[in-house]
């Protein structure tokens, strides 16, 4: 894909974006309280509390953008005709879950 493509390619997350940034922007807030908690020396079960649930948080994102991934960018790929994108597509997508797999 050329620069030009780049700047003007939509991603599956594309109708999303809004909501995608607002709750990137509430995990920050999150992260922001655990720092707070380390500075006031909380109760180390509560700061891990907070930590898998910023953990989850980010969990569930990923797994929306790549169901966005899937739906958009692979599923238009494979319905292109362009079998040199549907190749890469499905490439990204199988070491995208294969991240997630090792993650767990």
């Amino acid at each position: 894909m050329s620069q030009t493509e780049q700047e003007h390619a939509t991603y599956g997350y594309h109708d999303e974006k809004p909501a995608v940034i607002n709750r990137l922007h509430r995990i920050e807030g999150q992260v922001r309280g655990i720092e707070r908690m380390v500075e006031e020396d909380r109760y180390c079960i509560d700061i891990l509390t907070q930590i898998s649930a910023v953990s989850t948080a980010l969990d569930a994102l990923a797994l929306k953008i790549l169901d966005e991934h899937v739906n958009h960018c692979v599923a238009g790929a494979l319905t292109s005709g362009d079998e040199a994108d549907a190749q890469v597509k499905t490439q990204e997508l199988l070491e995208a879950v294969q991240r997630f797999a090792r993650m767990r």
